[in-house]
Order: structure tokens, then C-alpha cells, then sequence
């Protein structure tokens, strides 16, 4: 079981960004969960995703697996996937499996919202 704390983010535009910040390990005994939540997030709460993984110490190709899925996922509806705050022991795994330019990472959460997207008018 993994522990995801969740918060809501709404921008001065009025977007709504989902902040995901696991907890512990990202690992083939998580990333299902893990998995889950993003899909969850991303079809009924908000296009565009935060990962904070800052209190993630340990990460594996399963967990890495887990947030393509979760970028594939916004990317399909228009949305946007971020990640931030990568705990430095699992930054490595992004530097030598070369995710980190697969991904948008920024160093901190409040970078990470301010970049989002508008809104675009429905």
C-alpha cells in the first residue's frame, strides 16, 4: 500500500491542477496504485497533474513505468504532466534511464504550477 497525499490547485485563471505526492517507495509492489490514482486524477478530477516526489526515496523501472502512463494519460487529453522535487536518490534512476528529458521536472512545486497551461475555452 502507498500513501498519496492529494491537493487541489486552482490557478488565478481558474485551472484546476492536481498535486500527487506519494509517499515511501515507487516500486513494482506501488506503482499499480500509484497508476491508478493518476488515471483516477486525471479522467475525473483535472487534465493537468503535479507529482511531487519529494518523499519519494527509492523509484524502479515499474514506478518510472507508472508516471509514462500518467503523461501519456494528459497527453491524450490535452492536459499536462509535471514533475517536481525529485528526492535526489531517485533523480539518479531519471539521469541513467535518460527520463529526465523525457519529462518536464522542475525543482519545486511552485514552479511546477506556475507553469501550467490556461485554460482553454471549451
Amino acid at each position: 500500500m502507498i500513501n498519496i497525499d492529494q491537493k487541489t490547485h486552482t490557478t488565478a485563471d481558474g485551472t484546476t491542477i492536481i498535486v500527487l505526492a506519494p509517499i515511501g517507495r515507487l516500486d513494482i509492489t506501488t506503482a499499480w496504485q500509484f497508476r491508478l490514482k493518476l488515471q483516477e486524477c486525471i479522467s475525473k478530477l483535472s487534465r493537468h497533474v503535479v507529482v511531487n516526489l519529494s518523499q519519494v526515496n527509492f523509484i524502479d523501472s515499474s514506478g518510472l513505468t507508472s508516471l509514462v502512463a500518467g503523461m501519456r494519460d494528459a497527453d491524450k487529453v490535452k492536459g499536462s504532466f509535471r514533475i517536481c522535487n525529485v528526492h535526489p536518490e531517485a533523480k539518479l534512476v531519471f539521469e541513467v534511464t535518460m527520463m529526465d528529458s523525457v519529462f518536464e521536472i522542475f525543482d519545486t512545486e511552485k514552479e511546477a504550477l506556475e507553469g501550467v497551461p490556461r485554460s482553454m475555452p471549451t
